[in-house]
C-alpha cells in the first residue's frame, strides 16, 4: 500500500548522464575521478578531453578488461 520513492537530482546525476551521452553502445564509459580509482584493477582506454553540455571538457576513459592481478 505503501511506497517509497526517490528522485536524485544534482552534480552526480548529471555527470552520469554526460558520461552515458557520451559513450558508444557496448562499451563504458568512466570519467577521470572513476579511473583514478580503478587504474589498477581495470585496464582502461583513454579517450581525451570530451565537451560535455553543462560541464566543460571531460576527460573520459573507456573500461577494457580486468587486469590479471585482481
Amino acid at each position: 500500500m505503501k511506497k517509497f520513492a526517490y528522485d536524485i537530482w544534482g552534480d552526480t546525476v548529471n555527470t552520469a548522464a554526460r558520461m552515458e551521452q557520451n559513450s558508444e553502445k557496448g562499451k563504458i564509459n568512466i570519467s577521470e575521478s572513476t579511473y583514478q580509482l580503478v587504474k589498477e584493477k581495470i585496464t582502461c582506454e583513454y579517450r581525451g578531453k570530451i565537451h560535455t553540455k553543462g560541464k566543460g571538457n571531460m576527460d573520459m576513459y573507456f573500461a577494457i578488461e580486468t587486469k590479471n592481478n585482481i
